[in-house]
């Protein structure tokens, strides 16, 4: 009985210590979030901002979106692929 309750204190220690740890590195990553512009990754190709599409790239994001893929995806997938 001993040995889980000591099993049980040391999971509770690791556990309180484990979500202060995700709270800071939440608090700094909503601070990131503020200096930053709107970045998505998709298809491993990471997109900050509205690129500029030239009508290749529109026409693939506008057959893509009628097919189903959100338009910020496709705009990503678009823009490298196309």
């Amino acid at each position: 009985m001993k040995r889980v309750m000591t099993g049980a204190l040391i999971a509770a220690v690791v556990g309180i210590g484990g979500l202060g740890g995700a709270a800071a590195a939440q608090a700094s990553h909503t601070g990131d979030q503020n200096t930053r512009q709107d970045c998505r990754t998709y298809s491993s190709v990471e997109q900050c901002g509205q690129p500029k599409l030239n009508d290749k790239q529109r026409a693939c994001v506008d057959s893509s979106v009628q097919q189903g893929m959100t338009e910020r995806r496709a705009t990503v997938e678009c823009h490298a692929f196309a």
